[in-house]
């Protein structure tokens, strides 16, 4: 029987595997008779997810087995119970996922993968129960596969490592509704009295998926399914309001974009809260798909681009901003 001192040796050093392996020491484990599908079941599935073939190669030979790998499977088997514990529940925490460390190679890039391939049958078991269609479940879904060729298109390798952002699809809790996803969520803390909604209340995160140009047209249209679709499908939980948190609402856009471009026609939609954080990051990863770039290595072949190297040339900052509207 594997215990979680021995997990906890495999890790190596970092205080956040002390937590992380501690509080799954708590959980009560699924039994580990997941779905077994055949390498060519399984590549089947991966294609229907949009995964490339580059990936699903690898995650086929980073299959995770009790006899071969059992540290991991002792991870796997309790990441999938503190995931599908909490199906469908907009008001639960996210578990604690860290990064696996360099060490664990290839397995332990693409662990996650395997977690959520896991999770997938208790969600799909979710979506019919809730009687969603299958073409925005597919199409929910879809994003794995874009996310694992966003990691590769990085990190130069493949990998998966927005994990926490998986949370969400494989609770049943987003929804792509055209060229906007759509999340179920609660307010976790008051933003002040010029805000409509308390803590407590029911919110749709608003997210914007690397699928297109975000014409207002396309915006219009997806706003109207959002509403539809929870009212609909959810209609005990009342999302009267929707709420983003992007670097896609920093008013500095407005600063370098004409007043008619697709950024900042979408960012005039929200009423902007007083929240901000730093966003340069954010900015390197969603435009340049780049990690902590050298400015000088950053294309420049869009209006967008050369506005934001120019910002930051000039000792500016980019910032995540979060707004609100009414649905």
């Amino acid at each position: 029987m594997m215990d979680a001192s021995t997990v906890r040796e495999c890790l190596g050093p970092g205080e956040e595997y002390d937590r992380w392996v501690a509080g799954l020491d708590h959980v009560a484990p699924t039994d580990g008779r997941f779905e077994h599908l055949s390498d060519a079941d399984l590549w089947q599935l991966l294609e229907r997810l949009g995964v490339l073939p580059e990936d699903a190669k690898e995650i086929l030979a980073t299959r995770l087995r009790p006899d071969t790998d059992p540290e991991l499977w002792w991870l796997l088997v309790r990441c999938h119970a503190a995931i599908v514990g909490e199906m469908g529940r907009p008001d639960a925490a996210p578990p604690e996922l860290p990064h696996l460390p360099e060490s664990l190679g290839a397995k332990g890039r693409y662990f996650y993968a395997h977690v959520f391939l896991a999770a997938l049958p208790d969600a799909l078991r979710y979506f019919r129960m809730r009687g969603i269609p299958d073409d925005i479940v597919w199409a929910t879904l879809a994003d794995f596969g874009r996310q694992l060729a966003i990691y590769r298109r990085i990190h130069g390798r493949g990998g998966l490592d927005v994990q926490f952002w998986f949370v969400l699809h494989f609770r049943g809790l987003i929804y792509d509704l055209g060229r906007l996803q759509f999340n179920r969520a609660t307010i976790d803390r008051d933003y002040g009295p010029d805000v409509p909604f308390r803590k407590g209340d029911f919110v749709l995160g608003v997210h914007i998926p690397e699928t297109g140009p975000m014409t207002p047209e396309a915006c219009d249209e997806s706003f109207r399914r959002a509403k539809r679709f929870y009212a609909r499908y959810f209609p005990e939980e009342p999302y009267r309001y929707a709420m983003c948190t992007s670097w896609l609402l920093d008013e500095q856009l407005a600063e370098y974009l004409p007043e008619d471009s697709n950024i900042v026609r979408f960012l005039r939609r929200f009423h902007l809260t007083s929240e901000e954080q730093e966003g340069d990051r954010s900015v390197f990863q969603f435009v340049f798909r780049r990690v902590n770039p050298d400015l000088d290595e950053l294309p420049q072949r869009t209006r967008l681009e050369r506005a934001i190297v120019h910002h930051l040339r000039a000792g500016g900052h980019w910032k995540v901003r979060t707004g609100w509207l009414e649905l």
